[in-house]
Parts: structure tokens; sequence; C-alpha cells
């Protein structure tokens, strides 16, 4: 007796995937400035936030307080200013940029 099979292969290459996450690149950027913000006694802990709009990098002074600042990746910002935020506790917006690393790089972390 035979029975009729069908096979189905799903072809994960026509699938458009999105990313809700930090790009490795902008990750590697993100932990290098916290490696040196630790190295100063600035920044104690850090915590990862994601969401379908946006992920977000909490630094933390101390691990039992309130975050400083949070690091900010819009999916679908939209103003491509948007992109990349630096925010406060309340979600207000200190600075704001479409290139991480030269929003990262001009930002004076003391100042903030």
């Amino acid at each position: 007796m035979r029975s009729n099979i069908k096979l189905v292969i799903s072809n994960p290459l026509n699938k458009v995937e999105e990313k809700h996450f930090f790009e490795k690149e902008e990750l590697k950027i993100i932990l290098d400035l916290y490696a040196k913000m630790v190295s100063e006694g600035s920044w104690k802990d850090y915590g990862l936030s994601i969401s379908s709009k946006q992920v977000g990098f909490s630094v933390f002074k101390n691990a039992t307080e309130n975050a400083l600042y949070k690091i900010c990746k819009n999916f679908k910002p939209k103003n491509k200013n948007l992109k990349y935020l630096i925010t406060d506790l309340s979600g207000k917006i200190l600075k704001n940029s479409h290139d991480l690393k030269t929003l990262l790089k001009n930002t004076n972390w003391k100042k903030l």
C-alpha cells in the first residue's frame, strides 16, 4: 500500500526576518564605552530591555539604584536622527543621532 507523502521545505532565505537587538558592531561600541566608564568608576552595572519597537542598554551607578541613562536603538524611527537615543530615567531624550558611534563619542557623560 502506498501513501501519498508530501515534503514541505521551508526556505528561510525567502523570509525577511526583523532584527530586534543591537547588531554585533553596535554592541561592541556600547560595551567599549561601558568598559571605559566602569574603569573610571562612573558606571557599575547595566541592563538590557528589548521590545518590538526598540532595544535599550541601561547604565547604573549602583546596582540598587535606578538607571542613569539608557542608550536606545529604534527599529522604525519616524526621523533618521531618532534611530539612536540617549534618554534619562523618565524617557526624556537627552541626545539623538542617526549614527551610534558619533552619538556616544560626542557625549560628555560627566555633564549629561
